[in-house]
């Protein structure tokens, strides 16, 4: 577990590293940002403006839509992999991969594409949520690991996706689906409101997200590549448990005996049909009947009587 944990842990810290290091320019990062919203202008659906103007009427909406884009994605992130590393791990290990998979890409994204969020456009037409009425995410994101201008994909939608995605076929708990289906909604309205992200970083983010979880899924098959240390082998108590139990259960099945063989005669013939002696020196009698010692009888009478009289 603790190699597991370093190796999320530094998957993590590099992501923040690299993608701190990646930071692109401003005036590119905003003219990005510009033509973000004219794309989506174009198709009908450039709602940031009209959302955010809605939530800044009702302070307790900001407040919420500010909780969930802080406190519902790494945690989750974090307790999802934790649960499905103790209680699925084919599950945990799908997560896992789907995340580096799209993480990468993303990356490679973020370096490429640099795209200015709304509320970092020159225009002033958002309001940062986040940092105006908020100071609790730069504990969960310092500011030295943060690129601001990595709009493009959003990740805090792709990977609340998977976490709903994974747990919703893991888990059949009424309470469990309904948080894999509220959680990722939620968090698609909170980065929009928010001014942290468009709509259309939101669409890349899940597109990419299940581009990886595919790839975490089926690759290895698709490839022929399955080899056996792509399965974790793991000594916990917990595996220990069901293996004991296993065991347990397997020393109760007996293997069906095999059929007994017939003897076989002097000629080297089976004797099928006839009966199998207990006594090894009955087989081979050719009469088939062997002289037997008379059974015990009481008070002496099995012994020989010599005609003899006892004085």
């Amino acid at each position: 577990m603790l190699r597991q944990f370093a190796l999320v842990a530094g998957a993590a810290l590099l992501y923040f590293l690299v993608r701190g290091l990646t930071q692109g320019e401003a005036e590119e990062a905003r003219r990005h940002g510009l033509d973000v919203l004219a794309f989506e202008r174009r198709l009908g659906f450039d709602v940031e403006a009209r959302w955010q103007a809605l939530v800044l009427r009702r302070p307790m909406l900001v407040t919420f839509a500010n909780w969930v884009y802080m406190w519902g994605h790494w945690p989750v992130v974090g307790v999802t992999l934790l649960v499905l590393y103790l209680r699925q791990r084919g599950a945990y290990l799908h997560l896992r991969n789907a995340m580096f998979v799209s993480g990468a890409i993303g990356l490679v994204i973020f370096a490429s594409y640099p795209v200015a969020p709304p509320r970092l456009l020159a225009d002033g037409a958002f309001v940062d949520t986040v940092t105006r009425w908020s100071h609790s995410y730069r504990v969960l994101q310092p500011p030295a690991l943060v690129n601001r201008y990595a709009a493009m994909p959003s990740l805090h939608v792709g990977w609340n996706l998977l976490v709903g995605v994974v747990l919703w076929t893991s888990f059949r708990s009424r309470a469990v689906r309904c948080f894999a289906v509220l959680g990722p909604s939620l968090m698609c309205i909170a980065v929009v409101v928010t001014a942290n992200h468009y709509v259309l970083d939101a669409l890349v983010g899940a597109a990419l997200a299940l581009f990886g979880l595919v790839v975490a899924v089926r690759g290895p098959r698709l490839l022929g590549r399955e080899r056996p240390h792509d399965v974790e082998i793991v000594d916990d108590e917990t595996s220990r448990a069901e293996r004991d139990e296993v065991v347990r259960v397997a020393d109760g099945v007996h293997a069906p005996h095999e059929e007994a063989r017939a003897p076989s005669g002097e000629d080297g013939r089976e004797l099928r049909g006839q009966p199998i002696a207990a006594d090894a020196d009955l087989i081979g009698d050719p009469g088939g009947v062997a002289q037997q010692e008379p059974s015990q009888l009481p008070g002496g009478a099995d012994r020989p009587h010599h005609g003899g009289v006892r004085g």
